[in-house]
């Protein structure tokens, strides 16, 4: 698995052969730690692989490109015209030079060879037949090498083994006549080639992987923890944190009476709450839990987008709370409005002074909108008081301790806690207006956080079981070693 890892994400260009690695110098051979130290970066390179493999079905390795413009790609630009210019300048002599040109066809003959199955027997005897290297060098010496009829038989062999994604760019190499062209684009189409396969294997690993993914990663961090005893402090302070915010009492109305703070405190509702914790996290703050790290990046996309619903659903409540006793708005407004806020607010969470913006823009929309539903229904102008008390309520609400913004926020930690607490299976809890309004997209975002969750519980229950258990016993019980639930 890593080395198919190193194959897709090397920095190797696709049209340019790979270069053999240099040796270490003389006189400095690799120190245990630096050995140590390598043997731990693989093991967490193969449990992030793994790990992505499984969680993410969209996983796939994609060539990598670098930025237009930029430094690295006029370098690498130059470089390559160096290279192929090289080999013209080579083939253009009289009589020509093949000895770089033999060394490039080995290479495809290589390349062509990671791409058969065990079931092409026949095709891997042809392909030994025609690059017969010992042949194809006595030709050299004879000057008898043809490499447009070698160029045909790889661009036909291409063909049989490419993806249908790649036919366009196998036929497009039938156009090209210069043999330096030919290898050049035969390097690129290999290389996209290499990159179908490892994602090809990937898609077939996937439901072994799946099967055995709990004991997998399981296995290897406690590899890691075996080489670093201390790679759990993070995750030990982030169940700290959650546990005295547990025992404060600091939970939504939703939790429930067994988690009182007057009683013992259940590892379970400390878990949860350390859970729902990761979605308010500090983007500054660099001290993520260890056993979360894999996922941080697709907890993050949740948390904006709890961000996101909690700031509609709190403009919602501000304009119907204040306007709905006075006049029946019509069917579908709230809609609408809702749309509204929607487009406005699209992106204005990453920083302070864009969601100030926005929400400026979104009081002037909601008034405008409340404005044409009183025309409607003939009732009288809005009171310029009313009027300017939801311009500066809305307007208000990119403050994090908002009263408005933070009920909404309680009341949707106290749905996601009753999603982990019920388990992915069961059906969600109900949610009061202005909720329900957005009770589709809640309920595929907690569906998003409890498969995350329920993955994360069952790979390192084992890991924080000992850790509750230390931070939860009651006083007197630290040499029995019992788990007070």
């Amino acid at each position: 698995m890593s080395n198919q890892r190193a194959e897709a994400s090397s920095d190797t260009p696709a049209d340019l052969p790979c270069l053999e690695k240099i040796e270490s110098p003389t006189g400095s051979p690799p120190t245990s730690s630096l050995s140590s130290l390598m043997e731990l970066e693989n093991c967490v390179s193969n449990l992030s692989l793994a790990h992505e493999i499984v969680v993410n079905g969209n996983f796939c390795f994609v060539p990598r490109s670098p930025p237009t413009n930029s430094l690295e790609s006029r370098v690498k630009e130059i470089v390559h015209r160096a290279f192929w210019d090289s080999l013209q300048e080579e083939l253009n002599h009289d009589p020509p030079n093949y000895n770089h040109a033999v060394i490039l066809l080995e290479e495809v003959k290589s390349m062509l060879g990671s791409l058969l199955l065990p079931g092409h027997i026949r095709l891997r005897a042809q392909l030994d037949e025609v690059l017969d290297m010992e042949l194809i060098r006595q030709q050299v010496e004879h000057n008898a090498l043809d490499l447009h009829r070698l160029a045909e038989f790889i661009i036909h062999t291409m063909a049989s083994l490419c993806a249908p994604v790649r036919d366009p760019e196998v036929r497009a190499l039938q156009d090209l006549k210069g043999p330096v062209e030919l290898l050049r684009g035969i390097f690129h189409v290999l290389g996209l080639m290499k990159t179908d396969m490892v994602n090809f294997t990937i898609q077939s690993l996937r439901p072994h992987l799946m099967q055995q993914a709990v004991q997998y990663e399981r296995a290897k961090f406690q590899q890691i923890l075996d080489k670093h005893p201390a790679s759990l402090e993070n995750t030990t302070a982030w169940l700290q944190a959650a546990a005295s915010e547990e025992a404060s009492g600091l939970r939504s109305p939703a939790d429930s009476p067994a988690t009182d703070s007057r009683g013992p405190l259940s590892p379970t509702a400390v878990l949860n709450r350390a859970y729902t914790l990761l979605l308010h996290w500090d983007p500054q703050d660099q001290k993520y839990p260890e056993t979360v790290l894999m996922d941080r990046a697709r907890v993050d996309l949740l948390s904006q987008q709890l961000q996101l619903l909690v700031l509609e659903a709190s403009v919602l409540l501000l304009t119907c709370t204040l306007f709905q006793g006075s006049m029946p708005f019509p069917q579908g407004f709230v809609g609408k409005l809702r749309q509204s806020v929607t487009a406005l607010l699209e992106g204005s969470h990453t920083r302070e002074a864009d969601l100030k913006k926005a929400l400026l823009g979104v009081g002037e929309k909601v008034l405008q909108q409340v404005t044409e539903a009183v025309r409607t229904q003939g009732a009288g102008a809005l009171p310029r008081e009313s009027q300017d008390l939801l311009r500066g309520q809305i307007s208000d609400l990119w403050r994090d301790n908002n009263p408005v913004r933070t009920l909404i926020g309680e009341r949707v930690q106290g749905f996601l806690l009753a999603v982990l607490q019920g388990g992915p299976a069961k059906r969600s809890p109900e949610l009061s207006f202005p909720l329900g309004l957005l009770s589709a997209e809640l309920a595929e975002l907690g569906t998003a956080f409890g498969r995350i969750i329920h993955f994360n519980r069952a790979v390192f229950g084992p890991f924080y079981a000992p850790i509750l258990r230390k931070l939860l016993l009651l006083p007197g019980e630290a040499e029995t070693g019992e788990d007070s639930r």
